[in-house]
């Protein structure tokens, strides 16, 4: 089996690749959507503001007890005890704060509540907290959705076909390279898509999340952008006078550095959620909605599995169900997996594990040679 996963039986003699290179299937599923949703206990659709409000609180107060001990304690350290207690509360920090960037993407999923302008108010108020755009990752992410798998409509980490390659790419294309790739990736990665949509759908002009007029954003969509850039706004300008009363240095320590933890886990996380060696990628001749919200893949973070509030090893039934609670999708995941059998997808690799094998063996999607499915395509790592 080359890379990829080219065959789905080895030659004899030769051992087959592990079971995560086990193409997904990629004809019409032989069930509905409705079929899937009847599988599914109802009360996993139902949503409760009480237990939606319960995890809002809970990962603050977590925060919040992690700041107190930062900002009392650590000072009463000595220099090398300091220097380990920093890192750790950043990295700690980091992930609750991720939990909490989960349920904004909730409220922008209409997952929070029954009650939209109560979903908007809470997501607005997380997401500017944590410098993002609410409604203006609300729309892209939500055509994301609608869109999964489509190599000329979804909105973010649009795989490349060969021919769109660059040259220095098999420069890249070795350890030190995939090394700088991913730190550039998982350190600058979240605000050049905002900014520039780097690794999402080609516009023909300038797309930034930020700009009302981008081509990402419909006519009545216009305002609320603008709502969502003053909320980032007020949050910078908060940070700003933080920094003026408590120092620059202060301020990166506290908030700056868990900041750039969370876009790390957020890039990581939606990386390994759509790029996979078996995962099909669909251009207009095959593409249809079902297939695609199905070429996703659940992961296995351990601990942290909970502390993202289950986004990480629930994400196939979110893209099926994407205003079902997280606190339900567990469940639902279970309910499902029996139906959709060979459709689902679950890759227990260690997470350091997996992002090296991605970053080595998807680099570029093409169809297979002779295969009458030109319109499906598989990734591939031949430059």
């Amino acid at each position: 089996m080359g890379a990829g996963g080219r065959m789905s039986v080895p030659p004899e003699g030769k051992k087959s690749k592990p079971d995560a290179f086990q193409r997904v299937p990629h004809s019409k599923p032989p069930f509905t959507l409705g079929e899937i949703k009847k599988a599914i206990p109802p009360h996993c659709f139902q949503r409760s503001i009480p237990r939606s409000f319960s995890y809002v609180v809970y990962d603050f107060a977590i925060a919040s007890l992690f700041y107190y001990v930062a900002t009392n304690y650590f000072q009463l350290l000595p220099p090398s005890l300091s220097y380990l207690a920093w890192p750790l509360y950043w990295i700690c920090q980091g992930c609750v704060l991720t939990g909490v960037w989960v349920i904004a993407h909730e409220c922008g999923h209409h997952a929070f509540s029954d009650h939209q302008w109560l979903d908007d108010t809470v997501g607005l108020i997380l997401h500017s907290f944590l410098l993002v755009p609410y409604f203006s990752w609300k729309y892209s992410h939500r055509r994301h959705h609608s869109n999964t798998g489509s190599l000329e409509r979804d909105e973010v980490f649009v795989p490349k076909v060969k021919s769109s390659i660059r040259w220095f790419a098999k420069y890249m294309n070795n350890p030190p390279g995939r090394v700088l790739m991913l730190i550039v990736q998982f350190t600058l990665g979240w605000p050049l898509y905002l900014l520039f949509n780097v690794s999402g759908r080609h516009y023909d002009r300038f797309a930034c999340h930020y700009d009302p007029n981008s081509p990402i954003y419909s006519d009545r969509e216009r305002l609320q952008i603008l709502i969502s850039d003053a909320g980032v706004l007020a949050v910078t300008y908060g940070l700003y006078c933080l920094a003026v009363a408590k120092g620059l240095a202060w301020v990166i320590c506290v908030y700056g550095v868990p900041l750039l933890v969370v876009n790390a886990f957020l890039v990581l996380i939606t990386y390994l959620q759509h790029t996979h060696p078996a995962l099909p990628h669909y251009d207009s001749s095959e593409w249809d909605w079902l297939r695609g919200a199905l070429a996703t893949v659940d992961r296995d973070y351990g601990i942290l599995n909970n502390v993202f509030h289950n986004i990480t090893d629930t994400h196939v039934a979110h893209h099926l169900f994407s205003t079902m609670p997280h606190y339900h999708a567990m469940e639902a995941t279970k309910a499902i997996k029996p139906i959709l059998g060979n459709y689902y997808q679950f890759d227990g690799t260690p997470i350091f594990k997996a992002v090296w094998r991605e970053a080595k063996e998807c680099i570029y999607v093409e169809p297979d040679e002779g295969d009458k499915n030109k319109g499906v395509f598989w990734y591939n790592n031949k430059l």
